[in-house]
């Protein structure tokens, strides 16, 4: 289905992760309200929760990584792989990127991507949809922000890395301490405490350390 942009703009609010204020991301004002709405919009109630409408910690920590260090990305192509709304494509074409493919399955986090580049002052990402069913791309670059979160996720992203990895290109993986994912096999890069996206309202949010790992 292809989600309006109108919607995205309507049931959305612009925010700074904290981790990396120097971009603005559209999140959800009340997630459960956008939910319904997304119900609405598509005629059907069993949707996935709206997680691209919230800047998860992986995501801040590879999006803070290639900002401090932009000579992974500059001038090269990137795949940002479970991009949500974009805020590691974002990052990465503000740090110089010459290409960004972003890859994410949910159509409203699609059509969320493009309206978060042009609230950055760029343009040029390309948003797909799910990859992980054929060979990775031809691009430099890896980037995938807590894609491990469950054991079936684990297993379908890990083999997708592997083949990236071995065709050449840098892998990162920003992940917030999720049991599945394999840290003997990945070398530390950078290391944050972030306060969780899904904190519910009127409690102290969750504080996760949250790590980028480098594929070797």
């Amino acid at each position: 289905m292809t989600v309006p942009a109108e919607f995205i703009r309507a049931h959305t609010r612009p925010e700074r992760p904290p981790l990396v204020p120097e971009i603005q991301l559209l999140v959800a004002a009340d997630v459960v309200a956008l939910w319904e709405a997304m119900a609405v919009e598509q005629g059907r109630t069993d949707e996935e929760p709206p997680f691209w409408a919230a800047a998860w910690p992986g995501g801040q920590a590879l999006a803070r990584y290639v900002l401090d260090h932009p000579d992974v990305v500059a001038g090269r192509s990137v795949l940002d792989l479970g991009a949500g709304s974009g805020l590691v494509a974002v990052a990465a074409l503000l740090a110089g990127a010459e290409r960004v493919v972003a890859s994410e399955i949910d159509p409203f986090g699609l059509a969320a991507i493009p309206e978060n580049a042009a609230l950055n002052g760029v343009s040029g990402i390309e948003p797909v949809g799910d990859l992980l069913g054929e060979p990775p791309p031809a691009v430099d670059v890896v980037l995938a922000g807590d894609v491990c979160y469950d054991r079936i996720m684990t297993e379908r992203v890990l083999p997708f890395l592997d083949a990236a990895r071995t065709a050449g290109a840098e892998v990162l993986v920003g992940d917030p301490g999720r049991p599945y994912l394999p840290h003997d096999r990945l070398v530390e890069a950078a290391v944050h405490d972030i306060a969780d996206a899904d904190s519910s309202a009127g409690r102290p949010a969750r504080i996760r350390r949250t790590t980028v790992w480098r594929l070797p």
